[in-house]
């Protein structure tokens, strides 16, 4: 039976909720320095760079930043997993990160 139990066309599993963030970043932008043809882009979502924000800079524990976002443990953890692979990558490879997107709420 197609489409039984969902709704059509709406993928697997259920829709991203949004997430507070308390602040947009001012620089949007990092590029190696010294690079002077284009690269590959790394895209870090506004709400990946608050997760790694408030474990990694603020030193709150993932329970603490969860609540300060308004997720789930669990869902913090992955996005702070998603947020710390593509900044490694970035790093390791010399890829231009660009911080743009995502679904949130500014407190």
């Amino acid at each position: 039976m197609p489409g039984y139990g969902r709704g059509y066309g709406r993928g697997r599993g259920r829709c991203r909720g949004r997430r507070w963030i308390e602040q947009f970043p001012e620089t949007t932008h990092f590029k190696p320095y010294g690079q002077q043809t284009p690269t590959d882009t790394v895209i870090l979502t506004v709400e990946e760079l608050e997760a790694l924000r408030l474990v990694d800079l603020e030193d709150l524990t993932q329970e603490e930043a969860a609540a300060c976002m308004g997720v789930s443990r669990k869902t913090l953890w992955n996005d702070l997993q998603r947020a710390r692979k593509k900044v490694v990558n970035a790093l390791v490879n010399g890829y231009t990160i660009r911080i743009q997107g995502g679904d949130y709420i500014l407190r």
